[in-house]
């Protein structure tokens, strides 16, 4: 009976991976500023003497304390509560009202703080008022993660849907982008009965961007946006250029045993 359960736990994962087998990410990873690499390159740009460094969500819950990366420069740590590492308590929606007008900062970070934002795209504005024209802004956030912190996960973000946020028209020129850390999943025997057990493909955990403050907009409104300041001149895909095999693409079929397989 044991043999006959692991020889049967043993197939079921062999026919998991066997489903993802081919499969290639869509994707890049950013090139400057991807999970692994993305405060080595902060530390390297921006700790130096005079240089002004604010982050949001700096409250050091999880153990991670950034301070340190950027001893040269002048680090603010802003938590929406109050704790170590945290100078300054407050709402990032209404960031630019904590600090006066000549307190403006070179660069302005976050990781894993957007996804809890109510109003992501306020909060992109308040931090567009308190950078300096020249100075830099990254964010990273997730794409695909469990959900957490509930009820205060509101959002997941692709690299599109960053860029959408730090758009041209809030004065702000694309550096770097991507999603990476790519994952691979499943429906589960909970799922609906056409979905179960069906793998899942172009899932991606970390999503971030790195964008320069070109220009001052004083008179910035999202709803004076047009659509192309937003999506740089992309469309959704026309009717029939994708069709059904959109779907399919990141989900695979399930087979009569109820064995998966990809499509690639």
């Amino acid at each position: 009976m044991k043999l006959k359960t692991l020889t049967s736990r043993t197939w079921g994962n062999v026919g998991y991976y066997l489903s993802f087998a081919g499969t290639r990410n869509q994707i890049s990873a950013p090139k400057l500023v991807s999970h692994a690499e993305w405060l080595g390159y902060l530390e390297r740009a921006f700790n130096k003497d005079g240089v002004r460094v604010l982050e949001l969500g700096a409250r050091a819950e999880s153990g991670a304390v950034r301070r340190p990366h950027f001893s040269h420069a002048k680090y603010v740590g802003f938590d929406f509560y109050a704790g170590p590492n945290v100078d300054v308590v407050g709402d990032a929606h209404r960031l630019s009202s904590y600090f006066n007008t000549d307190e403006k900062f070179d660069l302005i970070f976050s990781t894993a703080v957007f996804e809890h934002l109510y109003m992501p795209w306020v909060v992109a504005h308040e931090i567009q008022k308190m950078l300096k024209e020249g100075g830099y802004v990254f964010i990273e956030t997730h794409f695909s993660y469990c959900s957490h912190e509930r009820p205060w996960h509101f959002f997941q973000f692709s690299d599109a849907g960053l860029r959408s946020l730090f758009n041209s028209a809030l004065g702000f020129q694309l550096v770097d982008s991507g999603m990476c850390n790519p994952m691979r999943g499943y429906f589960s025997g909970q799922a609906d009965e056409y979905l179960r057990f069906r793998p899942i493909n172009e899932l991606y955990c970390h999503s971030a961007i790195l964008c320069k403050k070109t220009r001052e907009v004083p008179d910035f409104e999202w709803s004076k946006c047009s659509m192309d300041d937003l999506v740089e001149g992309s469309r959704y895909p026309l009717p029939g250029e994708h069709g059904a095999e959109a779907f399919s693409d990141c989900v695979g079929r399930t087979g009569r045993a109820g064995a998966t397989w990809s499509r690639r």
